[in-house]
């Protein structure tokens, strides 16, 4: 009776795990789901081979408690959380010898530095003051360990060496809202600022201190014609003088995201080259509004979306209040009535959005989505992402850490470049600056002998 009682025992023993998950008790193993857990916890454990609980949980924007309960099948992860982390995983196995350097300066959320690397390139310093845009910043680029705050303050020379400065400096002192709100508050702006507007003149320093072989820099459109076109020729005027050959463009986001958005790029080069913003690859077809709104199929997403008999909605908090949408209605008609354009604008699933602000988060009058019997809606911030690029097929999801706010994450896409449209610049660029021997700087006499001139 004995041996019958001990060859139980062992296969009792045998049917158990040698070592338990942390937090994990055999009482608890009955009601687990072993399959899909073992499938969900596997790549989170792997990640924690590599970093901290606290470096993982700011990667994927959620809490270290979080992790912990992914980790030991407390509870499964959501399916845009295990591709997110997926990509993550891939993106720390990227090649270890990179194909060139950069610098990141007004960094914001990263979106200058998401179109230049991905063609391998390696990030070596980052300038952001924005507290909000940082937090944003590490958890989708978990390497920027040390993020420089003010950049007054940096010494140009104390910058690492690096091939490509990139920099959105501040559009405000430039832009049309920003002309308009800084008039009615009697301050100045453009270089008259000297809080934001010189702040292209501290650029001016590290490229003059470190002699980088290219640049890329991004502004507002307006910036051109500011103070009849004064503010414009200062700064390609000092670029020039530098010894770069500088051109520029002001370009439509349009074919590549459903908004309208012209912002002005100034690429430069060290070594003179033959370069046109013409020759960047545009999409085929364009995409609508369709294609960025939560659709009743995806996984629900945080307090963006919510699960309503089986089937993915958005959550009511984004549409728009009776006494709010009174009132939008209520301006646009006086300011129509005045022949003005201000107003809100309700837009439909196969249209193109107005340019998104950062002043998004106030009342979203410039994008409203059409609701059918109800109220129209804000954009959720998981849409902006996706209306700005930074969400897109074949890209690593964009994470907005949950101790971001909307009214930040507004902002901070408000102030944001549209990726897909750096990107497609960085690729005409960064053969031109590895290799700009073999793209010949093209004179105006031979402009005339090339064959499109020719009759036939």
């Amino acid at each position: 009776m004995a041996g019958i009682v001990t060859v139980k025992l062992r296969r009792i023993q045998m049917t158990m795990p040698r070592q338990l998950p942390t937090g994990v008790t055999a009482d608890r193993l009955s009601v687990m789901p072993p399959r899909k857990v073992r499938r969900t916890s596997a790549p989170i454990r792997r990640a924690l081979r590599y970093m901290s609980q606290e470096e993982l949980a700011a990667r994927l924007g959620v809490s270290g408690r979080t992790i912990r309960r992914w980790a030991v099948g407390e509870s499964v992860p959501k399916t845009a959380y295990i591709t997110a982390l997926s990509h993550l995983l891939e993106r720390d196995n990227r090649p270890r010898y990179p194909q060139f350097s950069f610098v990141d300066l007004f960094a914001g959320i990263g979106g200058l530095r998401r179109g230049f690397e991905v063609l391998n390139g390696r990030c070596v310093f980052t300038s952001e003051w924005d507290s909000f845009a940082t937090k944003t910043y590490k958890a989708n680029f978990p390497d920027a360990d040390d993020i420089a705050g003010d950049i007054t303050k940096i010494d140009p020379t104390s910058i690492p060496d690096h091939d490509v400065l990139l920099a959105g400096f501040p559009c405000q002192p430039f832009s049309l809202a920003g002309v308009s709100k800084k008039n009615s508050l009697g301050r100045e702006h453009g270089f008259k600022d000297e809080a934001q507007g010189t702040l292209f003149f501290n650029v001016l320093k590290i490229l003059e201190a470190k002699r980088p072989r290219g640049f890329l820099l991004e502004n507002v459109k307006n910036l051109r014609s500011h103070d009849r076109g004064r503010t414009y020729a200062v700064i390609r005027g000092a670029l020039t003088e530098l010894g770069y050959t500088v051109f520029d463009q002001t370009i439509d986001a349009r074919p590549w995201v459903p908004q309208r958005r012209e912002r002005i790029f100034l690429a430069g080069f060290r070594t003179p080259v033959s370069f046109s913003f013409d020759g960047i690859d545009r999409p085929a077809s364009s995409p609508t509004l369709r294609d960025i709104l939560h659709h009743n199929g995806e996984e629900p997403e945080g307090h963006f979306t919510l699960r309503e008999r089986g089937r993915t909605i958005v959550d009511p908090r984004y549409t728009l209040s009776d006494h709010l949408w009174s009132y939008l209605q209520a301006y646009a008609a006086k300011h129509r009535a005045k022949g003005n354009g201000f107003g809100c604008s309700v837009f439909k699933g196969t249209d193109i959005a107005r340019t998104l602000s950062a002043r998004y988060h106030k009342d979203g009058s410039e994008i409203l989505i059409e609701q059918r019997g109800k109220n129209p809606r804000r954009l959720t911030p998981r849409e902006c992402a996706r209306l700005m690029g930074f969400d897109r097929e074949g890209a690593p999801p964009h994470v907005i850490p949950q101790s971001v706010s909307d009214t930040q994450a507004y902002r901070q896409f408000g102030n944001s470049v549209v990726v897909p449209v750096v990107e497609a610049i960085a690729r005409e660029m960064m053969p031109r600056i590895l290799q700009p021997e073999l793209y010949p700087p093209v004179d105006e006499q031979q402009l005339s002998l090339l064959p499109s001139q020719s009759s036939d």
